[in-house]
Order: C-alpha cells, then structure tokens, then sequence
C-alpha cells in the first residue's frame, strides 16, 4: 500500500523536525536549571535574565518559546510565566497572563497538558494540535522539556509551532503515498494528511490509536493498514486504503 521510502521519509522527515525544536529549548533548558540551581531563594524578577536564550530559541519554525515555573518554585509569587512570541516584521513581544487566582483572567496552566505530562512523567512532551486561543488563534503544536531543581520539578520550558508549517513541508512526501495518508497524534489527531478528508485536528477513530500507542506502538503491517511511530515523538504515520 505504502512506498516503504516514501514512508521511511516522512518518518525521517518528522522525527527532523521534533529533534530541531527540542535542540531549541536544549539552552533554554540549562539556563533556567542555572537560574533556579542557585543558593537562596529564586524571584520572579530574576527570570528576566533568561530573555536571551527565549529570544534565541525563536525563528524559523518557532513562534513562541519560555518558561514556566511550578507553583512555589518563586520566592516572592506562587506561579511563573516568561513567555515570548514572534511578531510580523518586528521584535519579539512578551505575553502577558493573569497570574493571580482571584482574577477572572486567571490562567492555571497547571491544568495544561503540555505543563501536566512532562511534570507527570519527567519526559519532553507534544501538545496538539490543537487551536491556541491564548497567543494566535492558530492549530499549534507546543513543545516542553521538564526543568528541574534540586531533583524536583520546578517547571518546563517550552516552544510553539505552527501546524500549517509542519503541514507545508509533509504535504509534497505525504501525496507520493499510495493511499490515505496521515501524520497523528499519540491520540489520533491529525497534524497533516493527503486528503481533506482527514482536516487538522480530526479524529481518526479507526484504528484505535490510543490503544495502539499504549500498547507500546509496535509497527503495524496488516495489508489494510500501515501505522508506524515517527522516532522518539509522540507522533506516527498512519496509512490506509482510499
């Protein structure tokens, strides 16, 4: 059903794009262990000094990038939020959220998958896609990486996407599949496919992906279907008949 280099290219191509945003964060990643690694208490204000690696780790793919602090990892205020974005044709612009819970506006980011799983599970993590109202109204993926201190979790840092970025470079490999092919989600939502069928942000309910992937995502061959894991991702290529 599928060319096995065809295939072996998205996968290629896939696992490529995860690794170069999470070498993104790599830096960022070490400042913030640095910052919070430091004798005495940590302030807020003291994440200011990690604006340059912020700033660094955006362009390109990237469109936002930061960190987020664990609730009680600042000294003088109980959640951290040092978050930057990409603006059209001007400098990088901070994002401001309400941090105080008593507010309206309050954003408790600890309910957030992509702050949630990497806490969890100690491991980087992909969020999405998914249609982030708070900064683009845009399909987003969000990359985060775990930061530590003293051995605990302290917070992660974290880089934005674009989905019609990732789209725009599988699309031209995803049509050289002979069949219905889709690059998914560790829950089955689809982040590009050959056919508008299959629309961003979709479920795919046939197979069921969510069981595969606990299953231990083991490749799947089956004549009728063709499911593989892009690399170390929580991403897989999907392919089935028309």
């Amino acid at each position: 059903m599928v060319n096995n280099a065809a295939g072996a290219d998205i996968v290629e191509e896939v696992s490529g794009i995860v690794e170069g945003v999470f070498g993104r964060l790599t830096p960022l990643a070490a400042a913030a262990s640095a910052i919070l690694g430091r004798s005495g208490p940590v302030r807020a204000a003291e994440l200011d000094a990690l604006r340059p690696d912020v700033r660094a780790a955006l362009g390109g793919r990237v469109v936002g990038a930061g960190f987020i602090a664990a609730p009680g990892t600042l000294a003088d205020q109980r959640f951290g939020f040092e978050w930057w974005t990409c603006t059209p044709g001007g400098p990088p612009a901070q994002l401001f959220i309400s941090l105080d819970p008593a507010s309206d506006h309050f954003l408790d980011y600890t309910r957030q998958s992509w702050f949630t799983v990497p806490r969890d599970s100690g491991r980087r993590h992909i969020t999405g896609p998914y249609v982030d109202y708070l900064c683009t109204d845009e399909y987003t993926l969000t990359f985060t990486v775990p930061v530590l201190r003293g051995g605990g979790f302290a917070g992660v840092v974290g880089a934005d996407v674009f989905v019609d970025e990732i789209e725009r470079l599988l699309l031209p490999k995803l049509r050289r599949v002979d069949g219905r092919a889709a690059v998914i989600n560790a829950q089955g939502r689809v982040i590009a496919a050959n056919t508008a069928r299959q629309a961003t942000g979709s479920l795919v309910r046939d197979p069921d992906i969510a069981s595969w992937w606990n299953a231990g995502a083991q490749p799947v061959h089956d004549g009728a279907t063709e499911l593989r894991r892009c690399g170390d991702a929580p991403i897989a290529l999907l392919v089935t008949a028309r």
